[in-house]
């Protein structure tokens, strides 16, 4: 997530530099038959561009709000693990009775261990996304850092379960599923020692169920593209605009040959470059929102978020030596 106020030109501009070079190649070439050919033919009228370009548009403003929207609804979901983790927090430390520290910070420590995966779990790269697949997303990488791609989860987890517990949970397939499950056996346990009323066991059951609600949410995002149809359409729309284009300006810029002369064509190159940038920047911008948690300097900041409920948490153990919290990189922060 990028905190400044807006991305600087020095950033965004060399991010779509390749979308420049694109609509100068689409507008010199017919631009220069033109000229220097006499390839007239190759201006066209400016009322089917515009129709074009109307539907693109409508494409496009609809891409990019369900796209918003995804990323949106990200952001809302760990909000919602923020108040469910600080719930649970409250609720261990108070309704387990138990002069034990150790009991709870157990159960604290594993809530940390299933923060953890679950951002491990969301940072894992799909086919459809495109932080490392697209030159433009990896040339950016070097302003910011993923931790989850750098460190193992084996390791993060150390500090949090123990070393059975780490290899059995390792071993499984959603491994955020069965820290859950293994923190409801805990508490289960507990509640057989008579160390959790019934009612207090019932509720911190119910805080259980709504992590597990609120991961179903972020899985179903993680796992589920933006529809391929609606993104290739937008994709297809914008391309065959940008291709006409140069061809509708030639048209309307010959018109002013005759008063001003031939070299008024060229007045097609800066025109058509501007406009077909601003169709193609639209599409891209799409296309880096789709996926809300797959490391892109727009994501959800849940490692971040993680770090913040452990300090938190750590707080409420009455712990005093608290890990730093997440700073941002280059005014990004993950």
């Amino acid at each position: 997530m990028n905190i400044s106020s807006h991305y600087k030109l020095k950033h965004f501009i060399p991010w779509t530099r390749r979308l420049i070079y694109k609509m100068l190649l689409l507008s010199i070439i017919p631009t220069a038959l033109y000229y220097f050919a006499g390839c007239f033919w190759l201006g066209i009228p400016w009322v089917p561009v515009a129709l074009l370009g109307t539907a693109t548009a409508f494409i496009s403003g609809f891409r990019n709000t369900q796209t918003y929207n995804r990323t949106w609804e990200a952001r809302q979901i760990y909000g919602a693990i923020v108040n469910s983790s600080r719930s649970l927090g409250i609720m261990l430390r108070d309704f387990i009775r138990t002069p034990d520290s150790a009991v709870h910070r157990d159960l604290f420590y594993r809530h940390f261990a299933w923060l953890t995966t679950m951002r491990y779990q969301l940072r894992e790269s799909k086919p459809w996304e495109n932080v490392k697949t697209k030159p433009y997303n990896r040339e950016y990488l070097h302003f910011y850092n993923v931790a989850e791609w750098d460190g193992k989860l084996e390791e993060a987890l150390q500090p949090f379960i123990s070393e059975e517990e780490l290899h059995r949970v390792l071993a499984t397939k959603n491994r955020a599923t069965q820290l859950l499950a293994a923190q409801s056996a805990a508490l289960k346990a507990l509640n057989e020692k008579g160390l959790i009323t019934e009612f207090a066991y019932v509720s911190l059951e119910a805080q259980l169920k709504d992590l597990f609600d609120h991961q179903g949410k972020a899985e179903r995002i993680k796992n589920f593209p933006y529809p391929r149809q609606y993104s290739s359409i937008n994709l297809f729309f914008t391309n065959t605009l940008c291709f006409l284009l140069p061809l509708g300006f030639i048209g309307e810029f010959s018109k002013l040959v005759d008063k001003y002369g031939s070299e008024a064509i060229w007045l097609t190159v800066p025109f058509a470059v501007l406009s077909g940038w601003v169709f193609l920047v639209l599409e891209q911008v799409g296309e880096c929102t789709e996926n809300p948690f797959e490391g892109s300097a727009n994501d959800v900041p849940i490692t971040q978020i993680s770090r913040n409920i452990e300090i938190d948490m750590r707080e409420m153990l009455g712990e005093t030596e608290l890990p730093p919290a997440i700073q941002p990189m280059n005014d990004i922060v993950l």
